[in-house]
């Protein structure tokens, strides 16, 4: 009960404070609720605006100085409110929807990022560039993003299928499906993910299911964990045609698993890896 008397005497004083019109003329304190954003307001000038943010959010090396109002787990609203941000730039998916409800219900200007396709993050920037008013830098970064991912898509249309198993996560073991970011890049390189038609997004699935599905190669990307997590020897099951290939491929997945420009870093990378593994495999056919 304290607790609550404490935060609605916060939002009290929030209030009272400050008043709100629909548009903010031109946010100078902003707490951004996820890595992309934050990575993404950097990217158009805009980085030096923000008061507040999340775990993990620590690129570029300037972000990790700013001040941490929550993670996955939930947003510490007394900790949010006590920077009195004037935009709150939230991601729907990634987000808690009661914690946005609350900041919204307090008059706190928030606006949302929720890229779902990989031509989205040009949208996203632009997006940005009108809520900062740094629109002539953010289309700039935008145009730069779309022409190199038409350049990377050029270069990988002629490229001859390979399947492939996306291990997203060891413990519980869990892969990628076909409505997913990470499918979308995938089929850019001309990777056939092999778990591309489960009924969810981020299947948790067997040892047993990974022999079944026959991948030529597989792709373990270098997570983030606060805690060691187990690593799976394939080589144990010498059926699947990835270890008799010996085709297993790391990727970075700071890289790959977010909104941002350098994203594109990450799946030239990737795209580049899987070629070679393609031409490998045809070779030894």
């Amino acid at each position: 009960m304290k607790a609550l008397t404490f935060s609605c005497l916060w939002a009290l004083m929030w209030l009272a404070q400050f008043s709100y019109a629909h548009e903010i003329k031109e946010p100078q304190r902003i707490v951004a609720l996820a890595p992309h954003i934050v990575e993404n307001l950097f990217a158009i000038g805009a980085g030096d605006r923000i008061v507040g943010t999340v775990d993990y959010a620590d690129y570029p090396a300037q972000a990790n100085e700013i001040e941490r109002v929550g993670g996955y787990y939930g947003i510490n609203m007394e900790r949010l409110l006590s920077l009195k941000p004037d935009l709150v730039l939230a991601w729907k998916t990634g987000n808690k929807a009661e914690d946005l409800a609350y900041i919204e219900k307090l008059g706190i200007p928030v606006a949302y990022s929720n890229p779902d396709q990989v031509d989205n993050v040009a949208d996203e920037l632009r997006k940005l560039g009108e809520l900062t008013h740094l629109k002539t830098r953010a289309d700039r970064v935008a145009t730069e993003f779309e022409v190199k991912l038409a350049a990377i898509r050029a270069s990988q249309q002629d490229k001859l299928p390979v399947s492939v198993f996306y291990q997203l996560w060891p413990e519980p073991m869990m892969t990628v499906g076909g409505n997913t970011w990470i499918n979308q890049l995938l089929t850019i390189c001309h990777a056939d993910n092999v778990f591309a038609n489960s009924e969810t997004d981020y299947p948790r699935i067997s040892i047993e299911n990974v022999l079944v599905s026959k991948p030529e190669v597989i792709i373990i990307p270098d997570e983030k964990s606060k805690k060691p997590q187990p690593q799976i020897d394939w080589r144990q099951w010498p059926e699947l045609p990835a270890v008799q290939h010996n085709q297993f491929i790391s990727v970075n997945a700071d890289l790959l698993h977010r909104f941002t420009t350098r994203m594109l870093d990450g799946l030239s990378e990737m795209c580049g890896k899987i070629d070679i593994s393609r031409k490998q495999i045809q070779a030894s056919k």
